[in-house]
């Protein structure tokens, strides 16, 4: 009679299942509680280095002097944008070193320099973004398994129930079989949208990632168009 009256809801099987399965179910909720967080997040934060990058592209290109750039980007208190932050430390390396050119510092020297800090800036900040952004791809790939798992767990519980009762009345067995369909649709629950949001997440960060590469060799280009301006000036001072 208890099993006629089983609460077949969701809160209900999570209550009636055993260790095991409620085990299952509380593992692949919070996976996807976590998911739906670190979708969130990476949303918010793609949306915000894209429309910061495209705020300092204008800037960048308005042919304002770059020096001037460089100081107003230094004064900022809080942390700069990824392509911001490529323009600071090549700009900070071009300061450090461009005087030197004149004591006979090689000037493709600073350049291979200033190339490879910004590609060390860009990798690092690429890494900042796509932090935790793994997390999707292994709850996708990993939670229906998990699911699975609950689900044959339930059954053989089932299966427990019948020998048991030596009754073979769906009363006895709907309990049981609610439970590893649960546990299968939360597996599909945490699964899916993972996966979708992994591939969306990953296309739209390569994308900006290939932004930052072209902004890093056009930058890198005209600082060397200045390198070599600065080192052809100094040749012409020590030659009179």
């Amino acid at each position: 009679m208890q099993a006629a009256t089983a609460d077949l809801s969701m809160w209900g099987l999570f209550c009636q299942a055993d260790l095991i399965v409620k085990t299952v179910i509380i593992l692949l909720a919070s996976a996807s509680v976590w998911s739906w967080a670190i979708i969130f997040e990476k949303l918010m934060i793609l949306r915000s280095v894209k429309r910061d990058a495209e705020n300092f592209s204008k800037q960048f290109w308005s042919g304002c002097s770059l020096d001037e750039m460089f100081n107003d980007l230094e004064k900022i208190p809080y942390r700069l944008d990824p392509m911001s932050q490529i323009f600071v430390q090549a700009m900070r390396e071009w300061r450090r070193f461009s005087g030197s050119l004149a004591i006979g510092i090689h000037g493709t020297s600073l350049s291979q320099r200033i190339d490879r800090i910004m590609q060390i800036t860009l990798e690092r900040e690429m890494d900042r973004l796509e932090k935790r952004l793994n997390f999707l791809a292994s709850a996708g790939s990993v939670s229906p398994f998990v699911g699975l798992f609950g689900t044959v767990w339930g059954i053989m519980n089932s299966f427990h129930n019948i020998g048991a009762s030596s009754n073979t009345s769906l009363a006895v067995v709907a309990p049981g079989i609610a439970e590893a369909l649960f546990a299968t649709a939360l597996g599909l629950v945490a699964a899916i949208p993972a996966v979708l949001a992994y591939n969306k997440l990953s296309s739209d960060m390569n994308r900006y990632g290939k932004t930052l590469e072209n902004f890093a060799g056009e930058f890198s280009t005209i600082l060397s168009r200045r390198i070599d301006d600065t080192a052809s000036r100094s040749e012409k001072r020590g030659m009179a």
